[in-house]
């Protein structure tokens, strides 16, 4: 195949990922782009420069300062016009969505809630958590009858988990779910440019606005040993108002929807491969292993962007200042440069070192609790129902921004 063809195939491959037409099955799509080169060049096109697809490119753009996320200047250099929606305003208001010292001042407030003590004493609250959700799958699934495992634990178990160490009380974790799936729909591909998606999401974002408003007025009154008082409490002349309703709208969301899809994917992996599903029922310990290969073989996030602050190269390809690059997470953690057989399934790999928390100033807050929750919970589900299954056929996954099932019918017994 001679070059003007490599290249034409490797334009038509990131085409049917952002058009969505290749999210049922992107890894094909991520092999073209390999066959191309570690990065692609993107000269004529006016939201991106480059695309990073080799591991190598990825954890390079992810770990230099120069590249940034999008923040609320960023944003303004195109138009103002975003500051008319909430959700917008909330991610550009959030430590997700800001740089250098703004992003290290609120990130260094939040991360107190994530440290290393309090994550293992949240131990004992997980499993009994997971306990309690396994109590109510066994009573969904009596007499064989199908029950969705996405809707009915993936999501439940994680969402609880969150709202411990946020403090956001049980009783409004229902009313939560929905409008965290409505704000997500804004991070896809295109997803901005969708007019009902923002609709949604805006008015989502506004309820939960208002809704953490009343909750930290509850906190301040009466604070409780949970990550809103600490942050009202070390925060004070540290972080504004709106800095702060950003942050717990953007981070209760990102803590916890990320982890639902890492079971979900998990589990849907494991039918696949049934003879993983009986050793790692056999071998509870190796839980950790697969957590790790669940997170590298199929992420919950496949993509992030970056934007050159100077002039910069990655690879070998010239990204101009002001430049926009495409780092494909799922095609990273899938290079054949970095991993042995990188479509094999295996949890044996050493030292895999997914890129699916991300890097450098913006690697996830939460991937310690991830890990630590998914090495719970995957074995006691394993131990309580043995003999679960898929009740029908996988369902498709279209989404590559949060990648998941959308639903997942089992039957336990």
């Amino acid at each position: 195949m001679d070059t003007a063809d490599s290249a034409s195939d490797a334009i038509a491959a990131l085409a049917a990922l952002r058009d969505r037409s290749g999210c049922p099955d992107p890894n094909p799509l991520y092999q073209v782009l390999h066959q191309h080169g570690e990065v692609l060049e993107l000269a004529a096109d006016r939201q991106y420069s480059a695309v990073a697809v080799s591991y190598h490119a990825c954890n390079q753009v992810l770990r230099d300062p120069v590249f940034q996320v999008v923040d609320a200047a960023l944003m303004d250099r195109g138009s103002t016009r975003w500051r008319s929606s909430a959700t917008l305003n909330a991610f550009m208001g959030s430590m997700l969505f800001s740089n250098g010292q703004d992003h290290s001042r609120v990130r260094r407030l939040f991360g107190q809630a994530f440290t290393p003590r309090r994550m293992a004493a949240l131990e004992p609250a997980i499993a009994a958590i997971t306990a309690r959700h396994l109590d109510k799958l066994a009573e969904l699934g009596a007499d064989g009858a199908p029950v969705d495992f996405m809707l009915e634990f993936a999501f439940r178990v994680p969402s609880d988990v969150m709202g411990e160490l946020v403090g956001l009380p049980e009783a409004d974790r229902e009313w939560y779910y929905p409008r965290a799936l409505a704000i997500h729909g804004a991070l896809e591909l295109g997803g901005t440019g969708d007019p009902d998606v923002m609709r949604r999401a805006d008015e989502a974002t506004t309820e939960l606005t208002g809704y953490f408003t009343d909750l930290v007025k509850e906190r301040r009154a009466h604070p409780c040993d949970d990550l809103i008082s600490s942050v009202i409490e070390a925060g004070e002349g540290l972080i504004s108002e709106a800095e702060l309703m950003a942050n717990l709208v953007v981070l209760f969301n990102a803590g916890f929807v990320t982890t639902t899809h890492l079971l979900g994917n998990g589990l849907g992996q494991l039918f696949k491969e049934p003879q993983h599903l009986a050793r790692l029922r056999a071998h509870p310990k190796l839980a950790p292993a697969y957590v790790e290969e669940f997170l590298r073989f199929e992420p919950s996030i496949h993509f992030v962007a970056r934007w050159a602050a100077e002039e910069a190269e990655v690879a070998g390809v010239r990204v101009p200042k002001g430049g926009g690059v495409l780092v494909l997470l799922g095609a990273g953690n899938r290079d054949p440069r970095k991993y042995e057989h990188p479509d094999l399934f295996d949890p044996d790999r050493t030292a895999a070192q997914p890129l699916s928390f991300s890097g450098g100033a913006h690697y996830c807050l939460g991937a310690a609790l991830t890990r630590i929750e998914a090495g719970i919970v995957v074995p006691m589900l394993l131990e309580r129902f043995p003999a679960i299954a898929p009740a029908v056929p996988l369902a498709g996954r279209t989404h590559l921004a949060l990648r998941g099932y959308p639903a997942l019918p089992v039957t336990l017994a």
